[in-house]
């Protein structure tokens, strides 16, 4: 499933955070969104997945306006992750996990047996086998954000959107949801995009390297193409040198 951005214009009232984007992402690979605070990662991923309302171009999913789609035909297409997410109080992850199925609810509301065979295949694959009948606010950070991404995996889209899955989580938390993340786009081809704050993290899981400065795209493409010395000192104002990294052959930043 093809997702392209033409001509994007984005922002909230009369003030432009995104200015007149064009993006292609890639189908069946990782994204992975990264620039300075406040430079539109967010937003732009809020416009990809129509929580904002372009002020100009358009957001197209096979070819198709998402503006055109009705609610739950995106939804069946299209999943986003937002930041902080809230659940209601005393909620159990597999109880968590079945909202993913509301765009598939039959008009009487009644669970089907694809429903039960989704939210028991995205337990499996978060690895929350033995935390499904847990409360979800009983969780450490790192098995709660994996019941969400659970819960985005249940309504079965081709597209997985993400804003910032690893913040305020520590290292190793950090590094096993990307570990996941990574895994699940090695097994079924989802088109995944993040935002993602910690550089290092983002060179070495990208397939796709985006990088956005003052609301425009800086530079776009393979990781080993846009991340450079430049790039970093450019966007970030960070004097760096970029190695290869010894065990993942991938390009990571040491400060000067």
């Amino acid at each position: 499933m093809s997702l392209d951005i033409k001509d994007l214009a984005l922002g909230y009232e009369d003030k432009k955070i995104v200015n007149n984007i064009n993006l292609s992402i890639p189908k069946g690979k990782i994204t992975i969104l990264i620039g300075a605070n406040g430079c539109g990662k967010s937003t732009l991923l809020s416009g990809m997945s129509r929580l904002l309302t372009p002020k100009e171009g358009s957001v197209l999913l096979d070819n198709i306006s998402i503006h055109e789609y009705k609610p739950k035909e995106l939804a069946k297409k299209l999943a986003i992750l937002p930041q902080g997410p809230i659940a209601p109080e005393g909620i159990t992850v597999k109880e968590l996990c079945y909202f993913g199925r509301n765009p598939y609810k039959s008009i009487f509301g009644t669970r089907s047996q694809k429903d039960e065979e989704m939210v028991n295949w995205a337990i499996r694959a978060t690895g929350l086998e033995d935390f499904e009948n847990r409360q979800l606010d009983s969780l450490s950070g790192g098995q709660r954000q994996r019941a969400w991404i659970a819960m985005a995996l249940t309504q079965d889209t081709d597209v997985l959107l993400l804003d910032e899955p690893t913040t305020y989580l520590d290292l190793a938390h950090q590094i096993e949801i990307l570990e996941l993340l990574k895994d699940l786009n090695n097994k079924t081809k989802k088109t995944i995009v993040i935002v993602i704050h910690e550089l290092n993290h983002a060179a070495r899981y990208a397939h796709n390297l985006v990088c956005m400065k003052n609301g425009n795209i800086y530079s776009q493409g393979g990781v080993d193409d846009v991340f450079n010395e430049n790039m970093l000192r450019d966007v970030f104002g960070v004097d760096s040198i970029v190695i290869s990294d010894p065990i993942t052959q991938r390009p990571m930043c040491i400060p000067k």
